[in-house]
């Protein structure tokens, strides 16, 4: 799970970046406030790659959750991040999905192993 959820938050937050100036152009908006938004959700997602799926930090999904709402909320700057932001959600819930159900396979492969004694397979 680790690696594919910090894969889609990396590629998440150069998307942010590379939208500021887009949204500064294109938007009515300030480049401070594109800075700010756009800068501050890449610095989130960021942050959130490096401790996702690690032991003990199972409140990073749901900051993730979280923040790709934020990117879909910050469409208001550049209508783009709606159709970018929907996008990488679907990635973010898919790749959560599919981890669990990996997950879930290993667990019944290494309790059927034990139930044979035979060692457990490496993945």
């Amino acid at each position: 799970m680790r690696r594919l959820c910090s894969t889609v938050l990396g590629m998440e937050a150069v998307i942010l970046l590379l939208a500021i100036v887009p949204a500064k152009v294109l938007g009515h908006i300030s480049g401070g406030t594109a800075a700010l938004v756009g800068g501050g959700l890449a610095l989130l997602a960021i942050l959130l790659a490096g401790v996702v799926g690690r032991p003990r930090m199972g409140w990073a999904l749901y900051a993730g959750s979280v923040l790709q709402f934020l990117v879909i909320a910050s469409g208001v700057m550049i209508p783009a991040m709606y159709v970018l932001g929907v996008i990488f959600a679907a990635l973010w819930f898919t790749g959560i999905w599919l981890a669990r159900k990996v997950e879930s396979a290993q667990r019944l492969r290494e309790q059927e192993s034990a139930r044979q004694g035979a060692p457990t397979p490496a993945p």
